[in-house]
């Protein structure tokens, strides 16, 4: 059904607010003409596509806000988006941000860490890297070629004597004056060139301060650039050169249905460096998809490169390069080339993209597959499509916690994990623990959560008995349980060798459990969700443990946690915080003069 007001909508650049007739917000689109923008969803050409057809019936009233310029248009889009999460958006709320290097010129001995977000702040950003361990595994081998320093000057400097590091060659030590700041300058400068990917403009300086140290007579300091030109050629070889030029982001798109598969690759310093791939429903253009899709990716702290390579025209491409522009600081460029590298870059983004929706087929199709061979190995009334598993943690009955995580799909659905701190066991009693957390899952708040098609814990008959006898005090029907028993190591009285029995399942009203075949599909999803559980409670009951190991140290009155850590970064240890005077004490940075009284107060009388 066509809405009334859409032959009267201003011919001027802005957003339109798609609702359905509750009021909720189905779409948030950005147009150079709003009337005509809009008028084209309800062309015969448009409503013969089935997806554009199926949310157009949905329609019932469209509002349309009127601003002055495309990009103003592009900035408020990405507003209303966050504000409102529309169903036919593309949505990147619960992704993760990655990871990147970061470098502050302005410190006296500049260093590299591991961050998250990419700010304005007039630091060198390196990236960025799929995962916290990447960007540490880069950092790693990093300081192997240029030694540059791992923690904070202050802490360095208080120590007696430079660090593990230095023993190793890892780090120059410049805290206690083992390289000067020119020549650890150069050191800095030498390891952004090479995270830029300029590994060739590195060694042409290198090299030449190598051949000007020995033509001075500094063996020591030629010796040097000699390993530093030798470790970045090895490097060099290894890496494959796909294009010149600066950063560049090349994004390209498959269609799978209703599907929109897209991939980024991230080329620096004309090195193909790494990707990075997302999958979302989309109903409308592949183009307003794409375009949708920069707009939410680089509204975020993301590293921007000098050039955005996209593998169609996108509506408001100057507009997106303008916005892009501003927010770097510099000119962004955004492009769809037709021939040359760069096309071939975004015909390879393009094939990586139709790969990686394949996969996903396979993968969705895999997962059927397992599901069902488990709902007919244990005689289950229907494929499990929801399985929450628990798990108990503790030492003794100290700190014991409880862990529930839930598979939706054959796969881990993170945001409905959650742990329980035991309350009403105090000894160590799994049984007991165990009746607990299945009690406050299935009764008060927590059963506001949906029902599983199975549940497992991790157990035997015991940890079985006790989920049917919790079950049924609630009344709690239609739901499959079982309980999974690790495999063991045993030995016969006849055998020479060590050997591991099989996993087993364990169900109720039947005395001997159903053993898997080993490494069959439905045995190792098990083994998973099981293990998976495992590790969120003993994670937990860790935490736990580390927070009781500070506890005592923390009972200072007015100093909490957060205070005492700073105190320990200050400081060093525990010992040199004793040993503080009210005037250190107060130094440090969030200790007022009156808390540093009294934890001078506290550590005289203890």
């Amino acid at each position: 059904m066509k809405p009334e007001n859409t032959d009267t909508l201003p011919q001027l650049p802005g957003i339109y607010i798609m609702r359905n007739a509750a009021g909720s917000v189905l779409y948030v689109g950005k147009a150079k003409n709003l009337r005509s923008r809009v008028r084209s969803y309800f062309t015969k050409a448009r409503d013969s596509r089935y997806h554009i057809k199926f949310l157009m019936a949905r329609v019932a009233d469209i509002d349309c806000i009127v601003t002055d310029t495309e990009k103003e248009a592009l900035i408020l889009e990405n507003t209303l988006i966050k504000q409102h999460r529309p169903k036919y958006n593309i949505n990147l709320r619960d992704d993760k941000t990655y990871f990147s290097l970061r470098m502050d010129p302005t410190e006296e001995f500049p260093r590299l860490a591991v961050i998250r977000k990419v700010t304005k702040d007039g630091a060198r950003y390196f990236g960025p890297y799929s995962s916290a361990a990447a960007a540490r595994e880069v950092l790693k081998q990093l300081h192997r070629i240029f030694p540059l320093r791992h923690y904070p000057l202050a802490t360095c400097r208080r120590r007696a004597r430079p660090c593990l590091y230095h023993q190793l060659r890892q780090c120059s030590a410049p805290c206690h004056g083992m390289i000067s700041q020119q020549e650890y300058a150069a050191l800095a400068e030498g390891a952004a060139l090479f995270l830029e990917g300029k590994n060739r403009d590195l060694l042409k300086v290198l090299q030449k301060r190598m051949v000007a140290a020995a033509e001075s007579q500094s063996y020591e300091e030629a010796a040097r650039f000699r390993d530093l030109v030798q470790a970045v050629e090895i490097t060099v070889e290894k890496q494959k050169m796909v294009t010149r030029g600066g950063d560049m982001d090349v994004l390209g798109c498959f269609r799978n249905g209703s599907h929109l598969e897209t991939v980024l690759l991230f080329v620096r310093g004309g090195s193909l460096t790494g990707s990075r791939n997302y999958s979302f429903s989309w109903e409308l253009e592949d183009e307003e998809g794409l375009s949708s899709f920069l707009g939410e990716y680089y509204g975020r702290d993301v590293y921007l490169p000098d050039e955005v390579l996209v593998s169609a025209r996108i509506p408001g491409m100057d507009s997106l390069c303008e916005y892009l522009s501003e927010k770097k600081g510099r000119r962004v460029a955004v492009t769809c080339p037709v021939r040359g590298t760069k096309a071939e870059l975004v015909r390879l983004a393009c094939r990586n993209a139709e790969t990686a929706a394949a996969e996903r087929q396979q993968s969705r199709e895999a997962a059927v597959t397992t599901l069902a061979d488990l709902r007919d190995r244990l005689h289950l009334p229907a494929a499990p499509l929801r399985i929450e598993c628990y798990d108990i943690s503790n030492i003794q009955g100290r700190h014991a916690v409880g862990s529930r995580v839930v598979f939706t799909d054959g796969k881990a659905d993170r945001k409905s994990y959650r742990r329980y701190r035991i309350r009403t066991v105090v000894q160590a009693d799994d049984y007991g623990m165990m009746h607990e957390v299945l009690h406050r899952r299935f009764s008060g708040s927590g059963s506001a959560d949906p029902l599983p098609d199975l549940i497992i814990v991790d157990g035997g008959p015991g940890q079985l008995n006790i989920l049917r006898q919790v079950l049924a005090e609630l009344e709690v029907q239609g739901i499959a349980v079982a309980a999974l028993a690790k495999s063991r190591v045993e030995r016969g009285a006849e055998d020479d060798e060590l050997r591991r029995s099989d996993e087993r399942v364990f169900l109720p009203g039947r005395k001997n459990p159903v053993v898997l075949r080993q490494n069959s599909a439905p045995l190792l999803l098990l083994a998973r969700i099981r293990d998976e559980a495992h590790r969120f409670a003993v994670a937990y009951h860790t935490d736990l443990r580390s927070r009781e190991a500070l506890q005592p140290a923390t009972r200072v009155p007015g100093v909490g946690e957060r205070r005492w850590k700073c105190l320990l970064r200050h400081f060093g240890s525990l010992k040199k915080v004793r040993e503080a005077t009210v005037e250190e004490l107060a130094a440090v940075p969030g200790i007022s003069t009156k808390m540093a009284a009294a934890i001078r107060k506290h550590f005289s009388q203890e």
